[in-house]
């Protein structure tokens, strides 16, 4: 059988608790007027009774309403309704519990003062810089002070102003400006004119109250709290919660994902908006919960294990927004919401994309692109864009929509059409147009969208390049279909980290880019000719995947991060030591080693039997092309190559 609780609302505090207890009890709450009946209508399952009533019609009304508990829940400084309040619960003999603020409890590092007299008067006997907010009207009650030590925090009003001026507060001294403030903002005031003493009201959340006080606090400046209530035993909403709502987490929270799309409120939808609204808490980062509407209680942070954490305090949250900018189906942090709330029950409300409003903005349609976040990500951009007619890229961080023409002026991508959108469905919403090149001379907001269309977009992936295609000079150079067989033998996927070691004209490196087109190729060369060779073939394949490495191997491999796969075209006679060396770093690496002449085949067999590798092989290529002598074609042999295949053994294994 469920409880029968009567709160005596009227403030926020009354709404959310009826909002909560009325999923295990039977709620009825009490306001003095229609607008406090209005304010509760939406919530379904409670009564609401509306009248002001004295201490024995409020006994009567507990009595005949058979309640099992009483909250007071009325405004803090309304001390009669709760002298009222508690006669009429102990008549009825029904306990009672009165809910406070947070800023209703006693703040260790501020002096309380009943009136602003009070407060003129402690001030008086105390030095130092004075920041008073308590409005203009009130600033004629600190008169006998020195208003030398003043500033005054007031409405940028005519009338302010003149307050100000008959209070005896200089000019330079009015710091006049509309609220509310945040914390930045309060602490950079009170660190500028070195103020000693914050003069304030608890003016609640919505008076910015707490923002001052945090702000009063890492200042150093002391707060004057004026008025502060009589009554101030109780329960914080939260203590209360907890000891009305005993949850043994039996059953699982209901956790909802929300996207709100890309910042305008207008653009999210209704479901979103009714979501937040029967929920109990809402979870987000600070620059998205400053965007919503809402009267629960908000927490900034997206980060799944801080949520949790929060919860698991507050047991009596059994519902939960986490709300995400954009598609959440997008690169979007609903991934690890879903991974870390595996045991709640969890659902998603996807938002309008930003790609989706881009898109639709230009005029293009987005199907068949290539859809990437570079916001904290790693991305071949280059080669995303030389493979794609389409790209749309959500910039970020050191990836900004400049730093990304740049990269692809460098790859020759310099001529191809783009266009930037800036702070996509806010008021000050801008998109350029433009080449790359000209785009990569503009500076652009950080969380920019980029689109680029590339009408002549490379379709190639097939492996064994022809060796035309590459700059080679006297470089040595692998050909094409060893370079087929060697790659197959690699087995490469497309995150893969590779060592090319003694890359020539760095053609297997171009071919490893092209395969691992999300991981990384490290072009290891001693020989400055081939250096050059390797840059020139790495920007003509745009292979911007590509790191070039200077120096010898095994000396050189220290610095490199561990590899996955490793090729050896050119080892100098230290095989056994490169192979050591990669081993080190990894012992799963998977090798693939080309020869040509006798000794270092030997080399390679002496090496396939110290290392005990999980997987071993060798295979011989002879290739032979066509050639034209006269009227007839004849077969040239190439040298016969031997590819080594060595699989190392994984850790764990």
């Amino acid at each position: 059988m469920k409880d029968k609780i009567c709160i005596f609302a009227g403030t926020t505090e009354g709404r959310r608790l009826a909002e909560i207890l009325c999923d295990t009890a039977e709620v009825t709450a009490c306001v003095a007027t229609e607008y406090g009946e209005a304010v509760l209508d939406s919530i379904k399952g409670i009564s609401v009774h509306t009248g002001r009533m004295d201490a024995d019609e409020m006994a009567a009304f507990l009595i005949k309403g058979g309640f099992d508990r009483v909250i007071d829940a009325t405004h803090p400084y309304a001390d009669v309704a709760t002298e009222n309040i508690t006669t009429a619960a102990k008549k009825a003999a029904v306990p009672v519990m009165r809910i406070l603020r947070e800023e209703d409890r006693l703040i260790d590092s501020a002096v309380y003062a009943d009136s602003i007299q009070e407060a003129r008067d402690f001030l008086a006997e105390h030095e130092g810089n004075i920041l008073i907010t308590t409005g203009a009207k009130k600033l004629s009650a600190y008169a006998g002070l020195d208003m030398s030590r003043v500033w005054a925090r007031v409405l940028p009003t005519a009338s302010s102003l003149e307050a100000c001026e008959g209070a005896g507060v200089a000019v330079s001294r009015i710091i006049a400006a509309q609220g509310p403030f945040s914390y930045e903002m309060n602490l950079a005031q009170l660190n500028m004119i070195g103020a000693k003493y914050l003069v304030t009201k608890a003016s609640g959340k919505n008076g910015g109250f707490e923002e001052k006080i945090r702000a009063a606090v890492d200042a150093g400046a002391v707060p004057i709290i004026i008025g502060r209530p009589s009554q101030i035993s109780g329960l914080t909403i939260d203590e209360a919660l907890s000891e009305l709502l005993k949850t043994d987490g039996a059953s699982a929270r209901k956790i909802t994902v929300i996207g709100i799309g890309p910042g305008d409120p207008d653009l999210m939808t209704e479901q979103a908006k009714a979501a937040i609204e029967k929920c109990g808490a809402v979870f987000g980062a600070q620059s998205v919960i400053e965007t919503l509407d809402t009267a629960k209680p908000v927490y900034p942070t997206y980060k799944p294990e801080i949520i949790k954490e929060i919860l698991a305090d507050k047991p009596y949250i059994r519902r939960a927004a986490v709300v995400l900018r954009g598609d959440t189906g997008f690169f979007s942090g609903a991934k690890n919401i879903l991974k870390a709330f595996a045991n709640d029950d969890v659902s998603i409300i996807p938002g309008v994309s930003s790609v989706s409003l881009f898109a639709s903005r230009l005029g293009v349609s987005y199907d068949g692109a290539a859809c990437v976040s570079l916001h904290g990500r790693r991305c071949n951009i280059v080669r995303t864009v030389d493979r794609h007619q389409k790209t749309f890229v959500l910039c970020g961080g050191e990836n900004s929509a400049q730093a990304i023409c740049r990269r692809l002026c460098g790859f020759g991508l310099g001529y191809l059409n783009a266009a930037v959108g800036e702070r996509l469905s806010y008021p000050e919403e801008r998109i350029m147009r433009g080449s790359v090149e000209e785009l990569a001379e503009k500076r652009f907001d950080p969380l920019a969208a980029l689109y680029i269309e590339n009408p002549d977009a490379v379709k190639m992936t097939a492996v064994g390049i022809p060796d035309e295609s590459f700059v080679r000079d006297n470089v040595p150079m692998t050909k094409a279909e060893v370079r087929a067989v060697s790659l197959s033998k690699l087995s490469l996927s497309a995150d893969s980290v590779v060592w090319d070691i003694g890359a020539g004209t760095g053609s297997v490196s171009v071919e490893c880019a092209f395969a691992a087109y999300e991981g990384q190729v490290y072009a290891v060369e001693k020989d400055p000719e081939a250096i050059d060779l390797i840059q020139e073939n790495r920007k003509r394949f745009r292979a911007d995947n590509i790191k070039v490495v200077e120096g010898e191997a095994p000396d050189i491999m220290s610095g490199l991060p561990s590899p996955t796969h490793v090729f050896i075209g050119g080892s100098g006679g230290k095989a056994e030591d490169i192979i050591a060396a990669a081993l080190e770093k990894n012992p799963g690496v998977r090798i693939v080693m080309n020869t040509v002449t006798l000794e270092s085949q030997t080399e390679a067999f002496a090496c396939m039997k110290r290392f005990g590798f999980t997987e071993t092989e060798a295979v011989q290529i002879g290739v032979s092309r066509s050639r034209k002598v006269g009227s007839y074609h004849m077969m040239n042999a190439l040298n016969p190559v031997m590819i080594f295949v060595m699989q190392g053994v994984p850790r764990d294994v």
